[in-house]
């Protein structure tokens, strides 16, 4: 006979604690003072900072020391990327990125965060489109694609500047592209403005892509739906628009 889970006192007090403290976390729109986490979760001041320490250590969570704050760090978004790439996310986002991409007859493509990277888990290859650098599988640096800038916008300020703490931490690919944490901050403050992201040969010389983001019911950003596609005449804010639409239905059907 399986135990109730719901009145099973854990076995492993630590754990559980350590495992409510990430849940915590994911589930705040923004980073965390450690004497709030202990208030909220009933848990000794000491308990916690020990965790905090602990996680910290092995990258799933990051110190804001300035702020004296605590948010999720990498390591937690390599999970979160592990199972996007199995279920509910790609099962869910291929049929609407494969509908995205033959509606405008360009190659489309859905990805999510994995630190300062984006991780490709679906992409849509339109008939008679050059071959991309997006295949499943695949990393990019977050800051230069349009995926990755729409995330990005949706994170806590702090959380990105975490990732970005200095010129070192930006990457190029072409020579374009913001290479410092200001540049990256007023990008990303237009990108919230407009509601989409863009990239104009960021990652490919004679690419362009837009980007739109996928959130949770915390607002949190699960992934990015986004369109790529050789510079021409396309009208971008249509693709703009498709793509918000795209990542529209993805958000309602994987919050519903």
């Amino acid at each position: 006979m399986i135990p109730d889970k719901s009145d099973a006192v854990p076995q492993v007090p630590a754990a559980d604690n350590t495992l409510r403290i990430l849940r915590h976390l994911a589930g705040r729109p923004a980073p965390v003072a450690a004497s709030a986490i202990a208030r909220e979760l009933a848990l000794p001041r000491s308990t916690v900072y020990h965790l905090l320490t602990t996680l910290a250590a092995h990258g799933f969570v990051l110190h804001l020391k300035e702020d004296r704050r605590w948010c999720l760090g990498t390591s937690a978004f390599e999970l979160a990327g592990g199972f996007a790439r199995q279920q509910p996310l790609a099962r869910l986002g291929r049929p609407l990125v494969a509908a995205l991409s033959d509606r405008l007859g360009e190659s489309a493509h859905l990805a999510v965060m994995s630190g300062g990277d984006v991780l490709y888990i679906v992409e849509e290859r339109a008939p008679r489109r050059q071959a991309l650098v997006t295949d499943v599988g695949v990393r990019l640096p977050a800051h230069l694609t349009a995926s990755g800038r729409a995330m990005l916008a949706a994170l806590p300020r702090e959380q990105v500047r975490a990732l970005y703490p200095s010129a070192a931490a930006f990457p190029d690919r072409t020579g374009l592209g913001p290479r410092t944490p200001r540049a990256l901050r007023e990008l990303l403050r237009t990108v919230r403005a407009r509601g989409y992201a863009t990239e104009d040969s960021e990652v490919a010389d004679g690419l362009r892509s837009v980007g739109a983001v996928v959130g949770d019911r915390t607002a949190w950003p699960l992934a990015a739906v986004a369109v790529t596609w050789a510079g021409g005449d396309l009208d971008e804010s249509v693709l703009a628009a498709a793509v918000r639409e795209t990542a529209s239905v993805l958000e309602g059907r994987l919050t519903r």
